[in-house]
């Protein structure tokens, strides 16, 4: 209980003079957009990393390499915890928005946080903004800012170590021709998920493949992109095992 009680706390302090953040990067973003976007990418990292040492969570992380720094890429994952998110966006090396579920926008605070760093809300129950939300990834990777989505649709809470990818998830890479990187994350719903309300201190393995090229890929591997990334990360999280 503990851990869940400085993490909140903690929150709760930096949502509470971000009101001071807000103010100095609207002043650079009034010069100069691009740094007042790293200025919101780091804070968070900062900050993230911080909750990440808060709740004792030990991170592994493989395949590093495999990132490209020097362009905007989709980023799939599996999905089983909300931490998933924390662990992940505290690694991007470059601006990375990612899709949430529109419910996240109820959120005073961190609505404001994420759309600085270029993160969108997924109305899954209308298709028709779905649409609108595939359409904003598709073109914030055109301006160079990476994405992040977990094409299972939801949190995964069953034993299975994935669910059925969405297709449409993948538009964004099959639309602009970007490098998928697919990651694998083992066990992350360990941190909380399967014990709340307690936050445990958990090994996490978080392992990066080698970045997939849609328009290198042919047959029905290019036709269910979606099924085939599947596979792959189902395979990484079982390579994962030995880093447990």
């Amino acid at each position: 209980m503990i851990r869940l009680i400085l993490g909140g706390t903690y929150m709760i302090v930096f949502f509470l003079i971000s009101v001071f953040y807000w103010a100095v990067i609207g002043i650079v973003g009034h010069f100069n957009k691009e740094k007042a976007d790293y200025m919101s990418l780091h804070t968070i990292q900062r900050v993230l990393k911080a909750l990440i040492f808060i709740c004792g969570i030990k991170v592994t992380v493989v395949g590093e390499e495999n990132v490209p720094k020097d362009r905007a890429v989709l980023y799939v994952g599996n999905h089983k915890s909300d931490f998933d998110t924390i662990i992940t966006y505290a690694r991007c090396p470059r601006l990375t928005g990612y899709v949430a579920k529109n419910s996240l926008e109820k959120a005073p605070f961190l609505r404001v946080w994420m759309r600085k760093v270029h993160c969108l809300f997924l109305n899954r129950e209308d298709t028709r903004q779905g649409l609108k939300t595939i359409l904003a990834a598709i073109d914030n990777i055109k301006a160079g800012i990476s994405m992040t989505i977990f094409p299972e649709g939801g949190r995964n809470k069953t034993d299975a170590p994935t669910i059925p990818f969405h297709e449409g998830s993948f538009k964004p890479a099959t639309k602009t021709g970007c490098p998928i990187i697919p990651m694998a994350i083992s066990n992350s719903e360990n941190i909380f998920e399967t014990h709340r309300p307690f936050i445990r201190s958990t090994h996490v393995v978080l392992q990066y493949g080698k970045p997939i090229i849609p328009d290198e890929l042919e047959g029905d591997d290019r036709k269910f992109i979606g099924a085939y990334t599947q596979k792959i990360i189902e395979n990484m999280l079982v390579d994962n095992q030995k880093y447990l």
